[in-house]
């Protein structure tokens, strides 16, 4: 099949790999730039614009950062909008606003096109090893249409729902959680170090009872090695849990702890560390304290 993708950056590249390894013809666009050569050395095509990536294919990918990446790439000047042909599909991979996405999909919809919002969570490591978690929203013919591509880049695809929004908002619920499991996670070892425990052992202990979890185990050692090489970027998080706020205040749902989180995220970005992994979040908790938690005594 010939595959546009826009967006090459941490996620998009290794995804846009796993379809090039599966014989798909690739055509690339991205702000970035330059391109990933691992892709062009393949044998993807460079466009200078996401309409010239349009022109070209039968399906078009999106991975880019924010709501208005988005809705710069489907309608600004020479974007995706401006190449379709009726029966053509739009898959956004990206995470964004739940309305804004209904939104997305009606004007692409009056094109005669089909649209699957397809949000993902996994991080940068779900994305090299093709274990992305991928949330779908839309018709059954659009997501019957993406679904062989999407199984090459995720190892779990799951149709939330036959609206477009439902995979974002499943996006949103998905970054509640783990925003506050991480900031949950911080918050415990900052504790253990300032009391004079030592926040590797009591990490430890935890993992053999009711509070372990994937993120202790992922994000408590980065915490406790001090490693905060992004695999998802801190502010990335803030804007999906912004995203979420925002959603709920449309709806009216009261989202205290995704609020508390944001707010900690925020204060994490300001202090210079926006590109960070979202785990140095707790920097900031240990700045507050006065303690910090890196050991180097690992059971």
């Amino acid at each position: 099949m010939k595959v546009g993708f826009i967006g090459l950056g941490i996620m998009g590249a290794p995804m846009a790999g796993h379809l090039q390894k599966a014989g798909h013809e690739l055509f690339l666009h991205d702000l970035a730039p330059s391109l990933p050569a691992a892709l062009l050395q393949g044998g993807a095509i460079a466009c200078d614009s996401g309409r010239a990536v349009t022109e070209q294919v039968e399906v078009v990918i999106l991975m880019v950062p924010d709501t208005p990446d988005v809705d710069a790439a489907l309608f600004g000047p020479h974007g995706v909008a401006e190449g379709l042909q009726p029966g053509q599909l739009v898959v956004d991979m990206s995470s964004i606003s739940p309305t804004a996405t209904t939104d997305f999909a009606a004007r692409i919809n009056a094109l005669g096109c089909l649209y699957l919002d397809a949000p993902v969570s996994g991080g940068s490591i779900g994305a090299q090893n093709a274990a992305l978690t991928i949330m779908a929203g839309g018709p059954q013919e659009a997501f019957d249409r993406a679904q062989p591509l999407l199984a090459l880049m995720g190892s779990t695809v799951t149709l939330i729902g036959t609206r477009n929004g439902d995979g974002q908002v499943c996006k949103a619920a998905n970054q509640i959680i783990v925003g506050v499991t991480v900031q949950a996670v911080a918050e415990a070892l900052v504790l253990a170090a300032k009391a004079g425990a030592d926040p590797a052992r009591v990490r430890q202990a935890l993992l053999g009872g009711a509070a372990s979890s994937m993120i202790l185990e992922n994000h408590g050692a980065r915490m406790l090695a001090g490693d905060f090489e992004p695999g998802f970027r801190a502010e990335l998080q803030q804007k999906d849990l912004n995203v979420a706020l925002s959603a709920g205040r449309d709806l009216g749902v009261v989202l205290p702890l995704a609020a508390t989180a944001e707010s900690l995220y925020n204060a994490l970005n300001a202090r210079g560390r926006a590109k960070a992994d979202h785990s140095a979040v707790v920097t900031v908790l240990e700045e507050l304290a006065a303690c910090q938690v890196k050991s180097t005594d690992e059971p």
